[in-house]
């Protein structure tokens, strides 16, 4: 799901449920990005100055509140989603990552890549082992029915930023799972030809390349947004 607007950006990406779990939850993930893209986009939209932190704080408790009187909140399976987020203004880009969707900036001398991957160092995988690990220290943090997880994603700022990618995981697997090209690479590949293009190349060696032993689905749902800065005000733009 992507929201974006003047000055802000925001990318999210929904878990999908394993089968046979019971996430307490009358709605999707589909619902919960929805909902918490729409509460992300109110707030930034009104232009403010608060932590980004402080902002998806605010729009996870809002969207709790949203089907708390419907659904189990307690329950550690409930829906999730990635959440990366940019906010830029007088030269500064301000950046947030939570979960597994990457970033990267353009910084000029550099592309630097943001990536919150603590899911991918689990010892192990296995539902009990995952539900255990959610949203707890020492495991991993994704937005879901608690606004403390808001503060364990990864913020910082960058200055003289002249492009910013932000990529669901699907969208990164050219470079993750198959090692078919370098993240400079991936960026102008988004840049040169498109989004459209990065994900048709990802599809391809979906369906062509074989990783033993890699883990997650053979085919994922795949998200790019690139943002080009303008030296103008006002003059940023997105290809998504």
């Amino acid at each position: 799901f992507v929201v974006a607007g003047p000055g802000w950006a925001v990318v999210l990406d929904g878990a999908t449920p394993r089968p046979g779990v019971d996430s307490g939850c009358v709605h999707g993930p589909g619902w919960l990005v929805r909902r918490l893209g729409g509460e992300l986009a109110g707030r930034l939209a009104l232009q403010g100055r608060e932590p980004l932190a402080d902002v998806l704080a605010a729009s996870i408790k809002a969207t709790s509140e949203a089907h708390a009187r419907t659904c189990a909140l307690d329950n550690p399976d409930s829906p999730s989603t990635t959440v990366t987020m940019l906010r830029w203004g007088d030269g500064v880009v301000q950046w947030l990552a939570l979960a597994d969707s990457p970033l990267l900036l353009d910084v000029g001398a550099e592309v630097r890549v943001i990536q919150d991957d603590r899911v991918n160092k689990l010892p192990s995988y296995t539902t009990e082992a995952v539900r255990a690990a959610r949203n707890s220290r020492g495991g991993f943090w994704v937005a879901s029915t608690r606004p403390e997880a808001a503060y364990q994603a990864l913020t910082g700022e960058a200055q003289g930023v002249r492009r910013a990618a932000l990529l669901s995981d699907g969208a990164a697997r050219l470079v993750e799972r198959f090692g078919l090209m370098t993240w400079d690479e991936l960026l102008d590949l988004v840049d040169d030809e498109g989004p459209r293009e990065l994900i048709r190349r990802t599809r391809r060696a979906e369906r062509e390349q074989q990783v033993e032993g890699a883990r997650g689905k053979r085919f994922d749902d795949a998200t790019a947004l690139l943002v080009r800065f303008g030296e103008a005000r006002g003059h940023d733009k997105f290809r998504t």
